[in-house]
């Protein structure tokens, strides 16, 4: 391709990609799905690898979004960041063998919200969303609604300083009531559970949020020096400390027994309670995990290997439309319930009208 057919396109990537991320992490809003947003990110880092003159300010180095204007800015005590993907066998291999092999800790890959939370002698102190990495949104006070979340640490040996993240989510049969009572009471439902675990903690009112049946899973730590060695043994010192973490997580000594665990994953999925779109597979050993370090963007030591994104068929029963508080009309669908991805779906929104003509998406 030549220079100047690049350019431009990079330069469309460049805003399609900030606009989905704005969307997606300061308006609780998902316009394309991760699958098609993936896509998007994986061409933009292929042109910028073919033109790296070109690959100045790119968003394919950053991390979120820049935090919105809602909550009072939070620098995170350390660069709180993303993780790089992997979407086939291939690609988890060649990864492997970059960071030199096992153990690997493998776990679901929750699709939720990440917020950090920060102790001080034991007491939480702050709640960050992850914002762009640097600076995120002060959630404190929301936070503290949430039933999962101890305010005060419990044990032995509790650090002086000590800054873990996680995911906040809903599980999925709270996700769904919550969706039927707001469309009883003629609002417009949320788009999935990420989506509505994220409107839900960022709210001005913590009554709100107090009033919504949210969950945190934590899955790692920023600023600690745990005296300890490896990434399992730190899930099992935040369980002593009360922290929620998930159960779930095995450790593999090689590549294939964690492409093993992907697979198995793959097929429970729906028996898990809450959402999640792959697996994150982390090398165990902390000291490794320092060796390695991290790029802009993303720990080197750690990655999420993606499923694809699933699809089904229903019927269109009806298409009405939610008035918000400012007047503004959104119409969503009514469909036939059918599951997809563990979960009954009875609503979805129509945001984009030109999508909805294209696709020939008729009322019956």
């Amino acid at each position: 391709m030549p220079v100047s057919s690049a350019k431009e396109r990079i330069d469309e990537l460049h805003t399609l990609i900030a606009r989905y991320r704005d969307a997606y992490y300061n308006q609780d809003q998902t316009l394309i799905s991760d699958a098609e947003y993936d896509q998007l990110e994986r061409e933009l880092k292929e042109l910028e690898a073919l033109h790296p003159e070109l690959a100045e300010n790119s968003p394919a180095s950053g991390v979120g979004s820049a935090a919105g204007d809602v909550f009072d800015p939070v620098k995170h005590l350390e660069r709180m960041l993303s993780l790089d993907n992997a979407f086939d066998k291939e690609e988890f291999l060649a990864w492997s063998e970059r960071v030199g092999g096992g153990p690997f800790l493998c776990e679901p890959k929750i699709d939720g919200l990440a917020v950090s939370l920060t102790y001080e002698n034991g007491v939480l102190v702050k709640a960050a969303t992850r914002g762009d990495g640097e600076v995120g949104e002060d959630v404190t006070q929301n936070v503290l609604t949430i039933a999962s979340i101890p305010h005060e640490l419990t044990g032995n040996d509790i650090p002086e300083l000590v800054e873990v993240r996680g995911e906040v989510f809903f599980e999925l049969a709270d996700f769904a009531k919550l969706n039927a009572g707001i469309v009883a009471s003629g609002g417009k439902p949320f788009a999935n559970p990420r989506n509505s675990a994220s409107g839900s903690l960022r709210q001005k009112d913590s009554a709100v949020s107090a009033s919504r049946p949210l969950k945190m899973l934590v899955h790692g730590f920023g600023v600690w020096q745990p005296e300890i060695k490896t990434q399992s043994e730190v899930y099992k010192a935040l369980k002593a400390f009360g922290m929620p973490t998930t159960s779930r997580f095995e450790v593999f000594s090689d590549a294939e027994g964690a492409l093993g665990f992907i697979e198995s994953l793959k097929e429970s999925r729906h028996s898990i309670e809450h959402e999640i779109d792959g697996v994150v597979i982390k090398v165990d050993e902390l000291a490794r995990q320092r060796e390695l370090g991290s790029t802009s963007r993303a720990p080197r030591w750690a990655i999420a290997y993606k499923y694809p994104p699933e699809q089904v068929n229903t019927k269109l029963l009806d298409i009405k439309v939610s008035i918000g508080r400012t007047g503004r009309a959104t119409p969503f669908a009514v469909l036939a319930p059918v599951t997809v991805a563990g979960s009954e779906v009875e609503f979805a929104t129509l945001h984009n009208q030109d999508q909805v003509k294209a696709k020939g998406i008729l009322d019956w």
